[in-house]
């Protein structure tokens, strides 16, 4: 078989569950080709996740709402991310219904049922944005959405092998090692397929193992007999990995992020996050975990209100049923607690708005004015346009270059400090958030971003310390340079790209392990 002077083609991404490292394989896939000189974009046709970033929709120059994994992901590959990235997001507002956004705005709600009715008419949209970016890109890498094998939804599938047979995709199938049972997927995965479908199957990747990865040979030559589908490589465990994750999985154990060590002379700062039950955007705090002596938990009751330097409230996609929530575990007690005692608090767009006195919300829940927790001096009122935008400002003294905005509550101060500066001039009065003595809120997600204004919340919080130098941009960077490494190392990377090229052929699918080339296109 022919080897491809250059690939032009795509790929999809599938995995045995939810959280089996899809997001990841296909940002490291993006960066290997991207440091190769490839021109590759990112596909997602349906996400869901109330982890969302903005960017610009390029047809007509508003900001746009995707998700935070495809936006990192189109950042992995040195491109700007589009809302064709990811055609539908689906943001759940409760465990039985969703906001829908298409390319980018907010399309309709729906529920479970209804949704399946309204794939149909979304589905042009999703092959429109597809068969877009691949006449753009030389490649587009796609990455679906929980497992292919949702055998109940297969008829209306818009994010795995609906796609791909649509567009005779070669499918792999990455299966996280690490829980247990990765092969009994790998075989069930197939073995529930129709037969058009297993025929877009054509390997398997194994992710997250620790130790020699020869143990292994065994189990892949069996699950080759099996299936007759290779596997591809297997993936290591790659700790203290932290990118811009599509959903909270990782924070359900709800304990503490491993923290460098605080420098001589520097005490530790800890940071509580309240784990909303509907929490969005909390990659807000991965920042914090570039800070030497800086420990970030996550919690689900009183625990740790009290004692941390800072507690922050983050965004949500149900402000007010959290809100609820926060009040019925005695959270919201133990945050008015801390107020009294002088306790720094930081709230962040849906945790903002609840440090208000009131919310009138005839949008998300619809149950009209609730009371806040009344720590800012604001109101807040729902409205059925969302914002969307990338604004820029100061805030403490220190420029913030990284915020987004993506909210349906439009917030009135009537009271305290102006917080931060919606423009490059500190002496605008476009004006974004409030201060109140040791209480902070703001619309802007983001801003922890900006090295000067971490930096500057945490004197903020703990009084004079040194600079760290940090610098989150050139660590994200890193962080997808660890991928493409792993990626390059570990895989089979001319089976990659014959897969990539040349669809899901049945001599690729057939080959023996070990037995494609490995060598440089």
């Amino acid at each position: 078989m022919a080897e491809p002077s250059a690939p032009r083609g795509s790929l999809l991404v599938a995995g045995t569950t939810s959280d089996a490292g899809k997001s990841v394989l296909t940002a490291g896939i993006c960066r290997w080709l991207a440091r190769q000189g490839v021109s590759v974009a990112p596909f997602k046709s349906q996400n869901m996740s109330n982890n969302s970033a903005v960017c610009v929709n390029p047809a007509t120059g508003d900001g746009a709402e995707i998700g935070r994994a495809q936006a990192m992901q189109a950042a992995a590959a040195g491109i700007t991310p589009d809302p064709r990235m990811n055609p539908v997001l689906l943001k759940p507002g409760s465990d039985r219904s969703s906001q829908v956004v298409l390319l980018g705005r907010p399309y309709a709600n729906a529920d479970a049922l209804s949704y399946q009715d309204l794939k149909r008419e979304l589905r042009e949209h999703v092959l429109d944005a597809y068969d877009s970016l691949r006449a753009e890109y030389d490649v587009v890498i796609c990455e679906g959405a929980g497992s292919p094998t949702e055998i109940n939804l297969r008829e209306n599938d818009l994010a795995n092998l609906g796609l791909a047979r649509s567009r005779n995709l070669a499918t792999v199938v990455v299966g996280d090692i690490d829980r247990g049972g990765v092969f009994a997927a790998f075989h069930g995965t197939v073995a529930l397929l129709e037969p058009e479908d297993q025929a877009l199957i054509s390997a398997f990747i194994v992710n997250r193992f620790r130790g020699d990865a020869a143990l292994l040979d065994p189990a892949l030559k069996m699950i080759h007999k099996f299936s007759g589908r290779p596997t591809l490589g297997v993936l290591p465990y790659l700790r203290d990995l932290w990118i811009d994750a599509e959903d909270s999985l990782t924070l359900e154990a709800a304990g503490p992020i491993a923290a460098k060590p605080a420098p001589a002379g520097v005490a530790p700062l800890t940071v509580t996050v309240v784990h909303l039950p509907r929490v969005s955007n909390f990659t807000d705090v991965d920042a914090l975990r570039l800070e030497p002596g800086v420990e970030v938990s996550f919690t689900t009751s009183p625990r740790g209100i009290a004692e941390a330097d800072l507690v922050l409230i983050p965004g949500t996609k149900a402000t007010v049923s959290d809100l609820d929530w926060m009040r019925s575990r005695g959270i919201a007690d133990a945050i008015l607690a801390r107020h009294a005692k002088g306790g720094a608090i930081l709230g962040v767009c849906g945790g903002y708005q609840m440090l208000g006195h009131t919310i009138e919300d005839e949008v998300e829940s619809r149950v009209g004015r609730v009371e806040g927790l009344g720590l800012l001096p604001v109101r807040t009122a729902f409205a059925e346009s969302k914002t969307l935008a990338r604004p820029t400002g100061h805030a403490l003294g220190a420029p913030i270059t990284t915020a987004y905005e993506i909210h349906h509550g439009v917030v009135e101060v009537f009271g305290g400090d102006p917080l931060m500066t919606a423009a490059a001039d500190p002496a605008s009065n476009a004006l974004d958030g409030c201060a109140s003595g040791r209480v902070l809120g703001t619309l802007w997600h983001g801003a922890l971003e900006s090295d000067a204004f971490r930096a500057a919340l945490l004197e903020w919080v703990a009084g004079p310390r040194p600079r760290s130098g940090a610098e989150f941009a050139a660590a994200r960077v890193a962080q997808y340079d660890r991928l493409a490494d792993a990626v390059e190392e570990h895989l089979d990377t001319d089976a990659l790209l014959r897969l990539i090229a040349l669809g899901p052929t049945p001599s690729l699918a057939l080959l023996p392990p070990g037995s494609a080339r490995r060598s440089a296109w």
